[in-house]
């Protein structure tokens, strides 16, 4: 059974826009609200260079890096063709306007990714 950790109200996330979350292990995550108040989050790095998707611009479901302006789908991660490569995507859950991230997938989750990019 997952344990929540909880980050921040949806109204604290513009949007069409992110708020990032420090992790202790190294790499930041990056929560995003769309226009229809869906909540999603992905580590703050492109799979192409490494860019950070909290400054890129949100559409639909979608984020555009701000360095190359690869399209990644919030749902997933994944970059949109032609383009190829994933972030890693964390659980989320929204109660009652609060919104929470898993605690296990923050304490482990994709530190080999941000390890590597070190």
């Amino acid at each position: 059974m997952s344990q929540w950790k909880p980050i921040c109200n949806v109204e604290d996330i513009p949007k069409l826009g992110a708020r990032r979350v420090q992790r202790k292990q190294g790499g930041e995550v990056a929560v995003f609200r769309a226009a229809d108040d869906q909540v999603f989050a992905l580590l703050d790095r492109c799979p192409h260079k490494g860019g950070p998707l909290s400054q890129g611009i949100v559409f639909g479901h979608s984020v555009a890096c701000p360095l190359h302006n690869w399209t990644i789908g919030l749902d997933n991660g994944c970059a949109k063709a032609p383009d190829e490569g994933c972030t890693p995507k964390f659980s989320v859950k929204v109660e009652a306007g609060q919104v929470y991230l898993d605690l296990d997938e923050l304490n482990s989750l994709a530190l080999e990714t941000v390890k590597a990019a070190e």
